[in-house]
């Protein structure tokens, strides 16, 4: 098992540096953050300074999606920071969600997202790249770097896509049974397309809280709501039952959603929590004593999960990867 941490960028840069390397240390691996530049400051510079203060941690966005930047642009961006870094970057992909809502867009589909991730990885390699312009682009100063894409999914779509063109598969959730039941599809889906999935990555991705349950699910609670906006797609696109494809254990507790205030997206202080049960928020995270969080990443390890990345954005910072360094990181060492 793998452990990570997510900034949706916040935080203090020298402070995020910070926690990076104090994470390092502790035993994380993957250091990510949120792409959505109207929110927060662009993640990409804070990304490298922490690359230059760090030796083995991974990073890269979770996520990124093709209408933020042009795509030649992205793919001279992630390049050089995977050069810079000694091929420490990964890239996170989606459809695009708060970086375009709040600019009043929608996402794009999933046969953009696909077409994306294989131009990008292409360009990265140093390889001559038409992806629907007149103008072939080439980079000439790649070094052939082979860079992994996790792709987010929840909806049968997208999580095929994640199967057939990913190297690993973004799960917004920390209930081990869905967790197994989205994995399943991607798994599947790439089987079917003639792919060995044996290495095939599985992260489940939510935050955390270490300590009383109270305050755990009022430091959390922001998480399943900002779920239900992926959710409320799926109901929208295939109907609250799904025709069979989607379970009523996810699609059920957005009955109350009234909206949601992107301005406030992954705010704890938002006046769009009201609708969420204090189950949900305890099934979407990790709450509570150290002991449960050792049980719950032991149960999502045994439904395919191999990392566990913690939303690092709920106060508390250094104390909760502390927690994890002492109490919980030890009982997944090989």
């Amino acid at each position: 098992m793998e452990f990570a941490i997510t900034f949706k960028g916040d935080i203090d840069p020298k402070r995020t540096v910070a926690l990076c390397r104090q994470a390092e240390v502790a035993g994380f691996t993957y250091g990510w953050f949120f792409d959505s530049h109207v929110l927060w400051r662009e993640c990409y510079v804070t990304m490298a300074m922490c690359m230059e203060h760090t030796q083995n941690m991974r990073f890269g966005p979770c996520v990124t999606n093709p209408g933020v930047r042009e795509w030649s642009v992205a793919a001279s961006l992630f390049g050089t920071l995977a050069l810079q870094s000694g091929g420490r970057f990964d890239m996170g992909l989606g459809r695009g969600d708060s970086s375009r809502r709040v600019l009043g867009k929608k996402p794009l589909n999933v046969e953009t997202m696909v077409e994306f991730a294989d131009a990008v990885k292409r360009m990265i390699r140093g390889e001559t790249v038409n992806y629907g312009e007149d103008v072939e682009v080439q980079m000439p100063w790649t070094n052939g770097y082979e860079m992994p894409v996790w792709i987010a999914a929840y909806g049968p779509k997208a999580l095929q896509g994640a199967g057939e063109a990913g190297d690993g598969l973004i799960i917004q959730l920390a209930d081990p049974w869905l967790v197994k039941w989205f994995s399943d599809q991607a798994i599947n889906a790439g089987k079917a397309a003639g792919r060995d999935m044996s290495n095939y990555k599985v992260m489940s991705a939510a935050p955390v809280w270490v300590g009383d349950m109270e305050k755990a699910r009022t430091q959390t609670r922001w998480f399943p709501a900002m779920v239900g906006n992926h959710v409320a797609d799926i109901v929208e696109k295939y109907g609250k039952g799904g025709g069979g494809d989607i379970p009523t254990r996810l699609t059920n507790y957005i009955e109350g959603r009234k909206g949601y205030d992107y301005r406030h997206h992954a705010d704890k202080d938002a006046d769009h929590l009201g609708f969420i049960s204090d189950d949900i928020v305890d099934s979407f995270g990790i709450l509570g004593p150290v002991e449960k969080h050792v049980e719950k990443i032991k149960e999502l390890e045994a439904a395919g999960v191999t990392q566990f990345n913690i939303y690092l954005m709920c106060g508390e910072e250094e104390r909760i990867v502390a927690e994890y360094a002492e109490h919980v990181i030890p009982h997944f060492k090989d």
